[in-house]
């Protein structure tokens, strides 16, 4: 959500950010929230005198009445009443315009960084860097659920008799490759910095609101049927919702935190589930980080936050490249937005494994978020990025690290957490 002095000084940055994010049906609610917002002023204006006006008579009324003047006291009283009723009337009209306010400025989009590139979808994204060679060996590399099934490791026919599609079962030796990678990324981020954390995985109506668009909310989240309570489905939405109406000092700044959460989503729309495989499903598990910092330091954290994500995976012989986020492909509370790709052989292409993102200080402003300093007090500024999410990061390991005879490599910095496994060897027999 952006600052409403911004629509009130320059109208015209905000539309064309609009026009940026090729979302010209909203262009009239800017000029509309500005009118509204002009008498909301007003009647607030009016609101206070009376409040102020009956401050006085109120205060007159104790006098006259230590003065035994009973007439002109009662009649003051009867002046307080009919203050009285009109603020009544003027605060029904104020707070119905407080709400039609709301919901305007949460529909208008956040403003992009400069240096954001225009487009209007994800077919315009931008490549900034490549890092690691991307190989394709001179055997096939399959389907990655073959791939799984071939070292005994994925079962999707029983999950979908338990729970349907979009739901699969890990087993083995892959189970506990899954679970390797995700504590290597907490760790990693530990001896980077970060405080580990384990959150809620559900939330209030409001903390969903404060940290993502409604459309999103709509297409992403599971609601719990009758409680005011949501699936998360990251942990980002948790992590900020911890810190709503706090105000944090300033000695404090920045707070760089990791999290792990299961995550939970629709996944509807036109790209569907996946039948065979687990690249788009209803659950996984990730490593996230959030960092809440000073605004100055919002874009040198971003840096920080996506180099980590490719050290990682290059930690684990993935090659990856970041991909710069075009205008129309921003939700709108973002300011600028990278996504991680790692590389497929199978494919011969990339696809994405995590996305980092600074939001500025939208989130912040949605759940009252803010600093206190020399300065006075002022909004944070809010990031996200992935560290790892399986099961597409173990999509991207097995691919990389598959051999010609049907057994994975298991790369130094993991075998501490695979009991010193180097291969995870081909096998046909499930449990």
């Amino acid at each position: 959500m952006i600052d409403m002095n911004l629509i009130r000084e320059n109208r015209d940055l905000v539309k064309e950010n609009i026009k940026k994010k090729f979302q010209d049906e909203k262009l009239p609610l800017v000029d509309e929230v500005y009118e509204k917002d002009i008498k909301y002023r007003e009647i607030k204006s009016q609101v206070d005198e009376l409040r102020s006006q009956r401050n006085k008579l109120s205060d007159s009324i104790g006098a006259l009445m230590r003065e035994k003047k009973i007439d002109e006291a009662n009649n003051i009283k009867k002046e307080v009443n009919e203050v009285n009723a009109k603020i009544a009337g003027f605060e029904v009209e104020e707070e119905r315009l407080a709400k039609q306010i709301k919901d305007i400025m949460l529909v208008i989009p956040n403003i992009i960084d400069e240096s954001v590139p225009i487009g209007k979808d994800d077919s315009e994204n931008v490549e900034n860097e490549r890092f690691g060679e991307p190989v394709v060996p001179d055997y096939e590399i399959p389907y990655h659920a073959d791939i799984l099934n071939g070292v005994a490791g994925l079962d999707k026919e029983s999950a979908g008799r338990t729970s349907g599609e979009g739901f699969y079962y890990l087993t083995g030796d892959i189970a506990r490759l899954h679970s390797a990678m995700l504590t290597y990324a907490r760790d990693f981020m530990i001896d980077k910095g970060f405080t580990y954390c384990v959150p809620p995985f559900m939330i209030h109506a409001s903390v969903v609101e404060g940290v993502m668009s409604f459309p999103e909310m709509e297409a992403m989240m599971y609601k719990i049927e009758g409680e005011d309570l949501y699936l998360i489905g990251t942990s980002e939405h948790s992590m900020i919702g911890r810190f709503l109406g706090q105000i944090i000092d300033e000695d404090k700044l920045p707070i760089a935190l990791t999290s792990y959460s299961p995550c939970f989503r629709k996944e509807g729309g036109a790209h569907g589930l996946e039948e065979k495989g687990v690249y788009r499903v209803h659950q996984f598990e990730k490593q996230e980080m959030i960092v809440i910092c000073k605004p100055e330091d919002s874009f040198t954290w971003y840096e920080k936050m996506w180099k980590a994500t490719v050290e990682l995976f290059r930690s684990l012989d993935i090659p990856v490249r970041t991909l710069e986020c075009c205008s129309g492909d921003l939700a709108d509370l973002k300011v600028k937005s990278c996504d991680v790709e790692a590389w497929s052989p199978r494919q011969k292409k990339y696809f994405e494994v995590g996305s980092c993102s600074t939001l500025g200080d939208a989130q912040a402003r949605r759940l009252s978020i803010r600093t206190k300093g020399e300065k006075g007090t002022y909004f944070v500024h809010t990031l996200n990025n992935t560290v790892l999410a399986s099961p597409r990061a173990l999509i991207a390991f097995v691919e990389n690290n598959y051999n010609e005879d049907g057994s994975i490599n298991i790369p130094e910095v993991l075998r501490p957490y695979m009991g010193g496994k180097e291969k995870i060897e081909k096998q046909t027999k499930k449990i």
